[in-house]
């Protein structure tokens, strides 16, 4: 079974690694899934995580505070808008668009609301 967990963190994590250049999938979920993962599966690779300099920091913020950084929120505030654009741009059917302006509604608020750090 800890194979199983620790198979699911490794694509969990590389999905996160894709969402730092990929505008659509996001990060931190997958980061926060992979350290749960690892924490089931693997001691050396959650260890490992929560210790990196660059995934520490937002696992821990999360687990501590249910917060997202600042600089965090941001992004992904830009992010959505430029999906929302590019939907709108490629001139998406008005149902999808509003369904799409619905859920990262959402989305947004959730983010922030969240607190800060």
């Amino acid at each position: 079974m800890r194979y199983i967990w620790a198979t699911f963190g490794l694509i969990s994590l590389s999905l996160g690694a894709l969402g730092v250049i990929l505008p659509l999938l996001p990060t931190v979920p997958f980061l926060l899934l992979a350290a749960f993962c690892f924490a089931r599966g693997s001691e050396r690779l959650h260890d490992w995580m929560l210790e990196h300099p660059r995934l520490g920091p937002p696992i821990s913020d999360w687990r501590e505070n249910g917060a997202i950084s600042r600089r965090a929120k941001l992004l992904a505030t830009a992010s959505i808008v430029a999906v929302f654009g590019i939907s709108w741009l490629m001139e998406v059917k008005m149902t999808v668009l509003i369904i799409q302006a619905v859920t990262l509604s959402c989305v947004m608020l959730f983010i922030w609301t969240r607190p800060d750090e």
